[in-house]
């Protein structure tokens, strides 16, 4: 059941790592980077952990098996085990399991993440449209993959066999800035052979299930910088959701954010998951957190105080989203982003 349509982001009395049982923690551009830990990070797992939050890692980079995110997680510095990350090969995998026989042929486009991913649901992975597979699926395979791939799921595709795809991000932070993801490699086979894929990947269903199923998590808590996929997946599976500004996602996208894609919360990092969260309360005609309040004039977002600036932009959030309702707020708010330096 996915979430009543949000129009300011939410207080909490309570650190999150208490008010939650588990963290469904997004890798890239939260816990990571092009492979160094994000400022802040390490420290802030180790504390929720320490103090009794469970927490679990659900990627859609279905690249690296389990066991080898889990290992660089613990290298960087928060020990985890296999049990810990759920990713979106596991998705997939479960989804072709669903739909094909026991023992089938599997063509991968992609990493090892999605042939361990395979093998553990009783498929057979293969490399070429030649091994008579009875479903092609792509998943993010890294900077090398090779063009011949994309051509071994077009021939495949092309005589009928069913076409999966862990998920469809069409970017991926790295350590120098943001790259094309496995949703970009997804449109070079669609455009191709004119298919669409069955998605497995945040933000929807079979990914939330996944998660479910492996971490038990009875109150979970979202954490991701991705409205399209942690934010908007939390709001399908009808779960809270924190978003950390330490990837992809900006102020004006936040400020314009439809329904589904509105966090519960907002953060500048993980830091945000040991501490209460401030009140955003309706003040007149405007919106006030901290020392900001917030309001629409002359169709303008405008920003009048001063104090934290994430609680400016809290601010700035409720006053977008209350004017957008049910849409996209198209308000310009440069002025009151530069001025929090957002």
């Amino acid at each position: 059941m996915s979430q009543p349509s949000r129009t300011r982001p939410s207080g909490s009395a309570t650190a999150l790592s208490e008010a939650y049982d588990t963290a469904l923690l997004d890798l890239d551009g939260v816990v990571y980077a092009g492979g160094a830990a994000i400022a802040h990070a390490v420290e802030s797992l180790l504390t929720a952990r320490d103090g009794g939050m469970h927490l679990a890692y659900v990627t859609n980079n279905a690249l690296r098996p389990p066991e080898a995110v889990a290992e660089h997680i613990t290298e960087l510095g928060v020990p985890a085990v296999a049990e810990d990350v759920i990713n979106s090969a596991q998705a997939v995998a479960r989804l072709i399991s669903e739909q094909v026989p026991a023992g089938s042929r599997v063509l991968v486009v992609g990493g090892e993440g999605l042939r361990v991913a395979l093998r553990e649901r009783g498929l057979e992975p293969v490399e070429s449209a030649d091994d008579d597979p009875a479903a092609v699926v792509q998943g993010y395979g890294g900077p090398d993959l090779a063009w011949g791939r994309f051509a071994e799921a077009c021939y495949a595709i092309a005589r009928g066999v069913p076409w999966f795809a862990s998920n469809t991000d069409l970017t991926i932070p790295s350590g120098r800035g943001i790259a094309p993801g496995n949703g970009a490699a997804v449109e070079v086979v669609r455009i191709a052979t004119g298919a669409e894929p069955q998605v497995a990947g945040k933000p929807l269903p079979p990914m939330h299930k996944e998660t479910i199923l492996r971490t038990g998590a009875t109150k979970p808590l979202v954490v991701g910088d991705r409205l399209d996929t942690d934010i908007e997946g939390a709001h399908n599976g009808g779960v809270d959701s924190l978003l950390v500004l330490t990837g992809v996602t900006d102020g004006a996208q936040l400020l314009a954010a439809p329904p589904q894609h509105r966090p519960t919360y907002v953060d500048a990092d993980l830091r945000g998951m040991l501490t209460g969260q401030p009140e955003v309360s309706a003040d007149g005609d405007g919106f006030t957190c901290g020392g900001f309040t917030a309001s629409v004039r002359d169709e303008e977002l405008a920003l009048d105080g001063e104090g934290e600036p994430l609680d400016g932009l809290r601010a700035l959030c409720a006053a977008a989203w209350t004017r957008a309702g049910d849409g996209t707020c198209t308000l310009d708010a440069g002025k009151a982003l530069s001025r929090l330096g957002l």
